[in-house]
């Protein structure tokens, strides 16, 4: 059978999109590789969210070049195809700066490469592009396959906010859901091969309104409990929320559904009204802390998470302090942080006072301390309490890993057969990445 390696880069969304580019492949023999030494195709899925994520992909393209190079010094032929979102943004970039790139698709398009890999194959030499598809991708897609105990779910594609420092609108295009029924549809297939934890996906997940059976548009709430029905299915996830689109149902099924984890990723990204009008964030910091508000009162023990740019254009050290101040205030269970990275075509790259490169990242290395701190105490908090931890994997040095409800990562030894289960752990010891348990 024929070999295939795929790299992937970026988000949540671009794990779902490469297991499903897998599962588009298998109906031309295609079979799942981690060596790309032996790979027959080789895919790059890429992101395009910050300049350093763009600068690995032709890094890595490179290697790649190496790799087909070899191989061909061998007699073998080597498919090279880069995915995803770099390809919407610099697809004929791309293919003009390296020759060796064969196929390139674009985020709606990857249900095309069963036949676009058909038409290489016949035609070697011809180069294939493939960026915005008219079709729906979902609709030409086999059937999901659980590929372990935890397993994503693109519910929607797009967004409509327009944030002025990102390509996300450019390059997954306007919001779109699917409807109510295939979403439902492919939960129940993840469970039926495997899944016990699904994670609903969406770059603006809050804003699915996928249409019922009568055509009507149904609201994330519904969904959540439209699925809390099947039986297997132990635990419900959703990622990323835009803080003003967290609706009261939202919040109402927090506390009314036991299968919908006590997690939730709420990104802030400065915690300055200034620099939030300025990113085109639709709310305040006391917006946004209306929502944290909210969600607590409904769960009292709920983890929250969240994303922060920092170094944006005119952001002075009162904003920046102001940041420090939202993240003691909060105290998030996690996070993420970046230096503001200016995107050809977003508005924000055009904007006048960017902040020199040092002043960024002094300013990030102090803001990741003041988060881990925070990360760190939240999880030895925990400490002689007793967690349900769904353990999805047996690590190198021999213990089992899994996921507290509050996602936090969950280390055990065992002898015991302990895969794909939820097991009750007693809390020995924590760090500011992951806890260790006892049965």
């Amino acid at each position: 059978m024929p070999k295939l390696f795929i790299n992937t880069m970026g988000c949540q969304m671009n794990v779902y999109d490469s297991t499903r580019m897998a599962d588009a492949l298998k109906v031309l023999g295609y079979e799942l590789t981690d060596n790309q030494e032996e790979a027959d195709f080789l895919i790059i899925n890429t992101c395009h969210i910050r300049e350093k994520a763009t600068d690995k992909v032709f890094s890595e393209l490179g290697r790649f070049g190496q790799i087909k190079e070899r191989r061909q010094k061998e007699g073998k032929d080597t498919l090279i195809a880069l995915a995803g979102c770099v390809v919407q943004a610099l697809g004929d970039e791309v293919l003009r700066r390296y020759p060796i790139v064969d196929i390139a698709v674009g985020p709606q398009s990857y249900h095309e490469l069963p036949e676009l890999v058909t038409r290489w194959l016949r035609h070697k030499g011809q180069r294939l592009v493939a960026q915005f598809s008219s079709d729906a991708k979902f609709d030409h897609l086999p059937k999901a396959q659980a590929k372990g105990p935890t397993a994503f779910l693109a519910i929607q594609e797009g967004c409509d906010h327009f944030c002025s420092y990102c390509v996300v609108p450019y390059t997954r295009g306007c919001e779109y859901s699917r409807p109510l029924e295939d979403v439902r549809q492919e939960a129940q297939q993840l469970v039926d091969t495997g899944a016990v934890e699904i994670t609903l996906l969406g770059q603006n997940v809050d804003c699915w309104h996928g249409k019922d059976k009568k055509g009507q548009p149904s609201t994330l709430a519904e969904l959540f409990y439209e699925l809390s029905k099947i039986e297997g299915l132990k635990r419900l996830r959703y990622t990323t929320s835009y803080p003003t689109d967290i609706t009261k149902e939202v919040v109402e099924a927090h506390k009314s559904l036991p299968k919908l984890m006590p997690y939730i990723h709420l990104p802030i990204q400065s915690g300055s009204d200034a620099i939030l009008k300025a990113m085109n964030r639709h709310y305040t910091v006391e917006d946004y802390m209306c929502v944290v508000q909210k969600l607590k009162e409904a769960r009292p023990d709920m983890a929250i998470s969240s994303d922060f740019i920092v170094g944006f254009p005119g952001e002075t050290d009162k904003d920046f302090e102001d940041t420090l101040a939202i993240v003691d205030r909060v105290a998030y269970a996690q996070s993420f942080s970046f230096k503001y990275s200016a995107r050809p075509g977003t508005p924000a790259s055009l904007l006048r006072d960017q902040i020199p490169e040092a002043i960024k990242t002094e300013r990030l290395a102090i803001l990741q301390k003041r988060l881990l701190q925070h990360q760190k105490a939240y999880n030895k908090s925990y400490i002689g309490k007793t967690l349900p931890v769904l353990l999805t994997e047996k690590t190198k040095k021999g213990q089992w890993l899994g996921y507290s409800p509050y996602l936090q990562n969950v280390h055990v030894e065992s002898p015991d057969d302990l895969y794909g289960k939820i097991v009750d752990l007693r809390i020995t010891d924590a760090t500011a990445s992951s806890l260790t348990g006892q049965q």
